[in-house]
């Protein structure tokens, strides 16, 4: 994460913004050449710098953490923008519910799930899955059941395909 004292520091020891250094630190090349060349366009730039430098190293924060976060597998995370106590905005990955995890495996596989696959999607333990997925079944939301190969399985009614063969348990 960029810092403001240090894009402050480097806009300090360019010549009060100059040269541009703060610009470099950003990852602004184009516009810390620009800067290089024309001497903080003619300190206008650099005194813009100075005013609004905290915003540009929010924004480069930003930038930093959509670069890093692109192209990785997210499947169980949510992603949303915060505000922390510094000010600064950046992506904070929330665990997803294990009612979520249930839901979406769920409707995956046609309301029909097991514990194993709950405990593999939601990373927790196959024991855990089981005391999350009968805690469903006892508030009336889901429902115990088993296959005609006689394999328990956890039925979610509202999403399930009516034509699944099982029988009551």
């Amino acid at each position: 994460m960029y810092s403001v004292g240090m894009a402050y520091l480097l806009w300090l020891i360019s010549g009060c913004g100059a040269l541009g250094l703060h610009r470099f630190y950003l990852g602004k090349i184009p516009t810390g050449l620009l800067w290089m060349c024309t001497g903080g366009l003619g300190m206008f730039g650099s005194v813009y710098d100075f005013i609004t430098l905290p915003a540009q190293v929010r924004e480069a924060n930003i930038r930093r953490a959509i670069i890093d976060g692109a192209g990785k597998n997210f499947a169980n995370n949510r992603q949303s923008w915060r505000n922390v106590s510094d000010g600064e905005a950046r992506i904070v990955r929330e665990k997803e519910s294990i009612e979520r995890v249930i839901l979406r495996i769920a409707k995956e596989n046609k309301g029909i799930l097991t514990a194993s696959e709950v405990a593999l999607a939601a990373n927790i333990s196959i024991d855990e899955a089981k005391k999350d997925l009968d805690a469903l079944v006892s508030k009336g939301f889901a429902e115990l059941r088993v296959r005609k190969s006689g394999t328990l399985v956890y039925t979610i009614p509202e999403i399930m395909d009516k034509d699944e063969p099982l029988e009551d348990f």
